[in-house]
């Protein structure tokens, strides 16, 4: 039962055309919404009020608000206009600001709702605005347009009912999609003939999970029983997504505007705050308590020097009788609010503003490296949050995912296995595997037969499709045709074509047959019956499918964990040697095997198929079901291996992190075998680091699991916490112990750690675990559900001192961590564009985080420290010299500099300078800093704003206004001045 099951209880019946079923049934239309898409936050009417509330929820503004209002109503020395003015100046421009980027989603809004639609409206087509689409409404959308709103797929102009689909915007993968019409439906191809279909659709309501879809449609025919059929993901083209090879599609339909799945998905992002505004925040109630304790001075003063009666009422100004009749404490207070204004200069009302620009205009830097332009995808590193960028300088944990990121994602088929025999290299003649070429590169070799049925399983068993390249040249009639496959996994592709290198090549799939050509240049059909789809639960695919000859198959492949309890046991042995093997050299492991159905075990197998499409309810659980007991008792034919390669200096790039004090945890859904080579290979593991190991291997899978697991935890803990010698001072981050070791954690273990079992003593686990953790150089996790992976960064985020982390991830199987961690950063991969839309920055590799942190992160904190260091002192300079004067002026509130130094002194006069040195310094070479990882730790753990720096500003600038009010003091005392100006 999923967390938001118990919220979308309720189905919603649409009718089809709007044409009622019968004319004797009151027909009552359900409400629901239009097809409006809104993502802009403000509208006309609302703009000011909400954006002014939002600001004035800001601390600081909120203050100089008060200062202002006290101007206005009180009598005090200085005008309103000196703290109105900057204070109209940073709302304005914050205004401007956010108002521009609301307009532009305004802007985007208005091109999807006003673009044309056609409709089928009695048997002809309308054109409308998509905006006014209703649910029910039948929509005919041509070859390359958008899908305006959610549809089921009714018909197309492709006999077969078919058409492709590229779902770029929503998920990111650029491949093509394949989706299917109601087989009943298929048919009507005409305006006319679509708008004489009466059906209902009965479905869930809407729910933001792209691959999830759970409905049927009944579709009434004259003097016959209506007809069912169950509607899933397959049938249901998503708004957003782009139709391709396909001429035209008729759909109707479901889920119209904010109800779409695309903006159910779109979530703003939540506010990441960085650790200096919180610096910046205890500072500003520093210089708050200074500015109280002054003005309470001066005050106190005031009344002592004005207790003397001729200081109090000289004879040149006598008290009017309004003066003598107010209260004393009146009186004080009204003081105590003037001494305030005078000196409220010293809270800096510009320094949100200057670091807002400062953060904003900082951040093209990175978008304009050109050492971080990828020449393959043409495109450079991208900013989406400008909030963060100090943060990049303060790293101490990153989570990295495996596949995609620190691997290329391109996969090659190595070798495979067949009944326990390898099979290496490349064929030449028809007779399997070439002798030609000096010794055998392999041992043995299995039987014709069974070779044959394995590649005939890796042809069938998949769900790859065939793009044939365009007839440029008009040469017709060529052979050999160019095809290119499309999949929704790079292993796919590389397991067909590693079937085509030893001579069996997959066709095509033609109205349900799959064509293959054998080794003896023969065309074999096979009828297509059932696909039971990969899902990351079940870890495995099969296909159902019929021979020419009428027997059928099911041809099953998956990792190995989920393969080797469904077939013969003493099959298993000869296959596992080989997979192991092949998980230490680092390759992805898939097993394969198969199972002969007789008619009657498939007829049952079918009806339990569809009883399972048709349900509604909890239609997941009755599939992953049916699929349990249908791929079961199989026998295993043999394994391949496809490597996947690590990126460009990927192992460089860890090296340096590490160097840098910065921790790397793996985490990454693959088999521990092969992301453990992988992380020997990127020099994640050193050849000297000690391995400990919390996985169901070392756990076991006994009933003992978690008294074994606690022992477990004891032993390291012990190990690496107690034995260990305590350091005396040393270096900070100091985890770089005598012995480095390495920690391995699979899925099922965390969870058991997570959320053990009422009944054990394990509420400390957690807490030992983390020890563990935090004592290890690099961590692996593999076998990680997406939701493991977000769990994990949360604990180490709220763990003691809340370190800063950092995820970096490539597929939308990493966005729950990149929101989840305090910097989230993306990859432009080829798993899609959804990880990098979610993220705080995107970089096209693994190894530009390099230059992103020990570069740019380290400048970008030493620039900002400096500037909120650098706008307090200055404050403090200029307000205490007017502090010092009240000394001399009776304590009468009378302002030393006049209104426009003090309006303008934060505005322009000290801000500008600053905020070019904030932008420009680099106080080290950027060349040395990449390539000195040291240096990084200089400014780990907030470093620079620490108190010891910010007291040494202070009594800088306390120091330097003493100067500058005595040395002016004591320059007017000298005699060679006359009191007449003469010198």
């Amino acid at each position: 039962q999923c967390a938001g099951e118990e919220k979308r209880v309720g189905t919603r019946t649409v009718v089809v055309g709007h044409r009622p079923v019968s004319e004797t049934d009151a027909y009552v239309a359900q409400k629901f919404c239009d097809n409006r898409i809104v993502s802009s936050k403000y509208t006309l009417w609302n703009f000011l009020p909400k954006n002014l509330f939002e600001q004035f929820r800001r601390i600081a503004n909120f203050y100089f608000l008060i200062i202002f209002l006290v101007q206005v109503i009180v009598d005090t020395p200085t005008s309103p206009v000196t703290s109105g003015l900057p204070l109209f100046f940073v709302i304005t421009v914050t205004a401007i600001k956010q108002g521009y980027e609301d307009w532009l989603r305004h802007r985007a809004d208005n091109e999807v709702n006003k673009s044309n639609v056609f409709i089928v409206e009695n048997a002809k087509q309308v054109q409308k605005e998509s905006e006014k689409i209703k649910v029910g409404d039948i929509v005919e959308v041509k070859a390359d347009e958008t899908f305006p709103c959610d549809l089921i797929f009714l018909a197309s102009s492709s006999v077969d009912g078919t058409c492709y689909v590229t779902t770029a915007s929503l998920d990111g993968e650029s491949n093509f999609k394949t989706h299917y019409a109601v087989r009943d439906t298929t048919v009507l191809c005409t305006d006319e003939a679509i708008d004489a279909l009466t059906a209902t659709i009965e479905c869930e309501q809407p729910q933001p999970d792209l691959y999830k879809f759970v409905g049927r449609i009944i579709i009434y025919k004259s003097n016959q029983e209506p007809v069912a059929r169950s509607l899933g993901p397959e049938n249901l083209l998503l708004k957003g997504a782009t139709l391709k090879n396909t001429k035209k599609i008729y759909g109707v339909a479901v889920y119209t505007g904010m109800e779409t799945k695309m903006a159910l998905n779109y979530q703003g992002k939540s506010q990441k705050r960085s650790a200096v505004e919180k610096s910046i925040n205890a500072f500003l109630i520093v210089y708050l308590c200074i500015l109280l304790s002054k003005a309470t001075v001066c005050t106190t003063l005031k009344y002592v020097w004005q207790s003397n009666p001729f200081n109090d009422e000289p004879w040149y100004n006598e008290k009017t009788k309004k003066e003598r009749d107010t209260f004393k404490v009146l009186r004080m207070f009204t003081d105590f609010l003037s001494f305030m204004v005078l000196f409220n200069f010293i809270i800096p009302v510009s320094m949100y503003v200057t670091v807002e620009m400062q953060k904003f205009l900082g951040s093209f830097f990175i978008s304009w490296d050109k050492e971080m332009y990828d020449e393959e995808i043409k495109e450079g590193a991208l900013v989406n949050t400008s909030d963060l960028n100090e943060e990049l300088g303060q790293v101490e944990y990153i989570f990295t995912d495996k596949t995609g990121t620190l691997t290329e994602n391109s996969m090659e088929f190595i070798e495979c296995c067949i009944d326990g025999h390898k099979y290496k290299d490349c064929i030449s003649e028809v007779d399997g595997f070439s002798q030609a070429d000096g010794p055998p590169k392999y041992s043995g070799k299995a039987e014709k037969s069974r070779e044959e049925l394995f590649l005939r399983a890796l042809c069938l068993c998949h769900t790859v499709q065939i793009k044939e390249a365009d007839q440029v040249d008009g040469l017709i009639g060529h052979p050999e045709r160019k095809c290119s496959y499309i999949s929704s996994s790079p292993d796919e592709i590389a397991l067909v074509k590693g079937a085509e290198k030893y001579g069996f090549t997959f066709l095509g799939l033609e109205n349900d047959f799959m064509k293959i050509r054998n080794q003896k240049n023969e065309t074999e059909m096979y009828q297509l019956l059932h696909v039971l789809n990969f899902d990351p639960v079940r870890r495995r695919m099969s296909v159902i499918v019929r021979t020419t000859t009428g027997k059928l198959l099911l041809f099953c492949k998956g990792a190995d964990s989920s393969i080797f309890p469904r077939v013969q046991q003493e099959e298993i042995q000869q296959t596992k040697v080989h997979v192991d093997r092949n998980a230490m050299d680092g390759y992805r492991t898939l097993c394969v095997a198969f199972k002969e159905l007789t008619q009657k075990e498939y007829d049952k197998i079918d009806r339990q198929l569809n009883e399972a499409k048709m349900a509604l309810q909890d239609r997941e659980e009755k599939m992953a079901k049916v699929f349990e007991d249908t791929e079961a008792d199989m026998h295993l034919i043999g394994a391949t291996a496809v490597e996947d390669r690590l990126q460009e200096q990927s192992a460089e790039t860890i090296e340096a992190l590490h160097a840098a004090g910065m921790k790397v945890w793996v985490l990454t859904g693959d088999k521990m075998e092969t992301a453990k080579s992988t992380c020997y290979a990127c020099r994640l593991f050193q050849t000297s680091t000690e391995l400990l190991e919390l996985t169901a291997r070392t756990v076991g899978e006994s009933e003992r699991k978690e008294d074994r697991l606690h022992e477990l935890l004891m032993e390291y803990h012990k190990k690496l916490i107690q034995d260990v010698p305590k350091h005396r001072g040393g270096l900070k981050r100091s985890w770089t112990l005598s012995q480095e070791y390495g920690l391995i954690i699979d899925g099922s273990t965390l969870s058991l750690i997570l959320n053990p079992s009422q009944d054990s003593s394990s509420s400390n686990y957690k807490n030992i675990f983390l020890q563990i953790c935090l004592k290890c150089t690099a961590v692996l996790c593999c076998r990680m559900a997406p939701l493991q992976k977000a769990q994990i960064v949360r604990m180490v985020k709220n763990t003691k001192g809340s370190p800063i982390t950092l995820s970096i991830g490539d597929g939308a199987n990493d966005v729950s961590m990149i929101l989840e961690a305090h910097v989230g950063i993306g990859i432009k991969g080829k798993e899609g564009r959804q990880a990098s839309r979610n993220s705080d920055y995107a970089v096209p590799k693994f190894k530009h985080l390099r230059k992103l942190l020990l570069a740019h992160g380290h400048l970008y904190y030493v620039r900002i420290a400096h500037l909120v260091q650098y706008f307090f002192y200055k404050n403090l300079c200029f307000i205490l010299p007017q502090f010092l004067y009240q000394f001399f002026c009776g304590f009468s509130q009378q302002p030393l500099y006049d209104a426009a130094y003090l309006t303008m002194y934060n505005i322009c006069f000290t801000s500008l300078p600053i905020l070019a040195y904030s932008l420009l310094e680099q106080h080290i070479n950027i060349d040395t800093l990449t390539s000195d990882p040291q240096l990084y730790m200089k400014v780990s753990d907030n470093a620079m704003l620490q108190w010891r720096p910010f007291l040494y500003w202070t009594f800088l600038g306390a120091f330097e206004g003493l100067v500058f009010f005595f040395g002016a003091y004591f320059l007017f005392q000298n005699s060679s001045l006359e009191d007449n100006g003469k010198v």
